[in-house]
């Protein structure tokens, strides 16, 4: 007579209730950067599926871990069957498998394509992600040799074939983005904390933001420009196109008159004499992608601008210990619009609380890092000195039952592991110019950035099985359903426990501003900037310093910048949604209106000068005449001698002639941004 197994009741009810939080936390987290009512269905379920499905399995390796270590004692943890187990796994897994492998890559690109039609959508589609697919089969060709004669070929082969490639591939990845983001969530916090050197930083970080946003308008009006000529050729290919150029043109904002020079050299000199259905793909395609990065760019400036408006406000509060923020909609927190809080207690809370946490945070967070690196190093030679195993397994008895607790700190350690992996996309920047805009992220974004959190999901879970005891990671049904494949051969065995500890090199390269030092030594400008300047250019004097940050900002909070901040907050803070609801979310740009953005850029010279003559009063004679030499020296005329040709860097290191519309450089980063680099 065979015993039935138990039904565990309250262990399914709180599983159930757990996939409904993470559904609803989901939707809420696509509300924030997507249109739902605005978005298609065929971008908002596979997205959602994306990120819903990597969240469940944080949730399912803790309840496998106390499932496999259940001793029959009790309900001391949320387990469930087996059979439930396996089945949730399979699903998940593979789910995740098919999303990030086929439909993200071929959504993305269908929706980047530019085209008119279904049809030449996915035409565009499949032949943009045909060469990164026909490089992944021959790899597969390659690993299925290599398993054949290891274990012999059989489905089973096959099968373990595939899963240990994505593994690999995902490990990778994931392993360089979590040795930035283990380095870079403690320090923001402790930086952060300083509210005057985090002003500083925001003041060094704005010129720069501010060219970029300054790029991207010029950008978009020299499209539109295009569109404009192509809507008044009323002769020859254009006619069979002319819906098509209405569209674009419709689309388009209401121009204001240009001189003729300008409107010559920026349209009829890049229109073809023959306008073909890809040339209108083309232009489409950029002008999606313009118009996003316009917005992209509108929102980290309105942002930036009113966290620096913050950081002064908190500040100044130190004498009248009152604090009072200018209500907008554009605040990074909505602890500043608080009504609850009186002036007097918003100045405790900002001044006395929020640092000292982020403080505390900073070194909780440090200590976890060090924890994390250290099981990652150790778990090969000496695992029962892992703080992440001790934390979770007991080794005094034999199985090991995890209970409640021991199942909520694996929960906490593993999302701890899978947000560093996603802080160090941001920490990395070497993945071009896609970003996550608040209600306008683009939809190609949208699904990168989708599959990156499904594809990291699955290898860091593994990972971290891997730093429990044999017995304890064997047993479970996660093992049994993807790690026993992974360890089918020697060479998939090893790589588990000897990859993880080039973990240390992004951990230095962060920690030691390794990219910043490279770019100043090769003087390239392949790599970004580094967010603080100040280490380079603590005075801030010069083209591109704090000070001249200081004063765009303060320009643009009186309302005399070139953006118009003020007018615009204060008029029209959002859009009106019934209009955006008439277009589709992934071609819409639904930025706010930029008051006087055609106008000319002034010099960046000129713009520093009344912070120049502020601060001068306060050097002494070395400091005043070390600035004078300074000066001089970057004002002073090249040489005739040295007035040869610039260095050029070779063809294969520069982005001329390829817009990243092929397949392999989608991956890898696709469409970098000027003074950036591809994986």
């Amino acid at each position: 007579m065979v015993l039935a197994t138990p039904v565990p009741v309250g262990s399914s009810v709180f599983f159930s209730l757990a996939l409904l939080t993470i559904s609803i936390l989901v939707l809420l987290l696509l509300r924030r950067f997507l249109t739902l009512r605005a978005t298609p269905a065929y971008l908002s379920i596979p997205v959602f599926l994306a990120l819903a499905l990597p969240a469940s399995v944080v949730l399912l390796v803790p309840i496998d871990l106390a499932s496999s270590s259940r001793d029959g004692s009790g309900p001391a943890a949320i387990w469930l069957p087996d059979r439930l187990l396996l089945v949730s796994w399979r699903i998940t897994y593979w789910l995740i498998f098919v999303l990030t492998w086929a439909i993200l890559p071929l959504l993305g690109e269908y929706i980047d394509s530019g085209y008119r039609e279904p049809k030449a959508r996915i035409q565009y589609s499949i032949r943009s992600n045909a060469r990164y697919q026909l490089i992944v089969l021959c790899c597969a060709i390659v690993g299925l040799v290599y398993i054949s004669i290891q274990n012999g070929f059989e489905f089973t082969s096959i099968k373990a074939l595939v899963m240990a490639l994505a593994y690999v591939w995902g490990l990778v990845l994931a392993i360089y983005l979590m040795g930035h983001g283990l380095v870079s969530i403690p320090r923001t916090l402790f930086r952060n904390a300083d509210v005057s050197g985090r002003l500083r930083r925001i003041h060094a970080h704005a010129p720069r933001l501010h060219d970029r946003l300054m790029d991207a308008i010029n950008d978009l009006e020299s499209l539109e420009s295009q569109v404009s000529q192509l809507q008044r050729r009323k002769t020859g290919t254009a006619l069979d196109f002319q819906d098509w150029i209405d569209e674009l043109a419709e689309t388009c904002s209401p121009s204001e008159p240009r001189s003729t020079l300008l409107d010559h050299a920026d349209g009829s000199e890049t229109i073809p004499a023959v306008i073909t259905e890809r040339y209108l793909a083309d232009l489409t395609r950029r002008l999606q992608r313009a118009r996003h990065q316009k917005a992209r760019f509108i929102d980290e400036w309105d942002r930036l601008v009113l966290s620096a408006a913050d950081m002064q406000a908190i500040i100044n509060s130190s004498a009248s210990r009152k604090l009072e923020f200018t209500p907008s909609p554009y605040r990074s927190s909505w602890l500043s619009n608080a009504k609850v809080l009186s002036p007097y207690m918003r100045y405790q809370l900002y001044v006395r609380v929020i640092p000292n946490l982020r403080l505390g945070l900073g070194a909780l967070f440090t200590a976890a890092s060090a924890c994390i690196v250290w099981s990652e190093v150790i778990k090969s030679m000496a695992p029962r000195l892992s703080v992440v195993t001790l934390s979770i397994v007991s080794y005094h008895q034999d199985p090991a039952p995890v209970n409640f607790g021991r199942q909520v700190i694996a929960s906490a350690w593993l999302l701890y592991m899978c947000s560093a992996a996603l802080v160090g996309v941001n920490d990395a920047k070497v993945w071009g110019n896609r970003a996550l805009v608040r209600r306008n992220t683009y939809g190609e974004s949208a699904c990168w950035y989708a599959g990156l959190v499904a594809r990291l999901t699955v290898p860091i879970a593994y990972n971290f099985l891997t730093f429990l005891p044999v017995s304890a990671r064997q047993s479970t049904v996660f093992y049994k359903f993807l790690g026993r494949l992974i360890d089918l051969t020697p060479l998939g065995k090893g790589f588990d426990y000897f990859f993880p500890v080039f973990i240390l090199l992004p951990i230095c390269a962060t920690l030691f501003n390794l990219y910043g030092r490279v770019q100043n030594i090769c003087s390239w400008g392949l790599l970004e900037e580094d967010d603080d300047d100040l280490e380079n250019n603590p005075g801030g004097y010069g083209l591109g310093g704090w000070r001249e940050g200081r004063d765009l900002i303060e320009r643009e909070l009186n309302g005399l910048g070139s953006l118009g901040l003020s007018a615009r907050s204060s008029r029209s803070p959002r859009p009106s949604s019934r209009v955006d609801e008439e277009v589709p979310a992934f071609i819409s740009s639904r930025t706010p209106l930029v008051e006087g953005s055609r106008a000319p850029r002034a010099p960046r010279s000129t713009l520093g000068t009344s912070a120049l003559v502020e601060e001068e009063e306060e050097e002494n004679f070395f400091q005043s005449f070390a600035h004078r030499m300074k000066n001089t020296l970057e004002t002073a005329s090249k040489p005739q001698w040295l007035q040869g040709d610039s260095f050029r860097l070779p063809r294969w290191m520069g982005n001329e002639g390829n817009d990243g519309s092929s397949g392999l450089a989608r991956w890898f980063g696709g469409r970098p941004a000027p003074g950036g680099v591809r994986l």
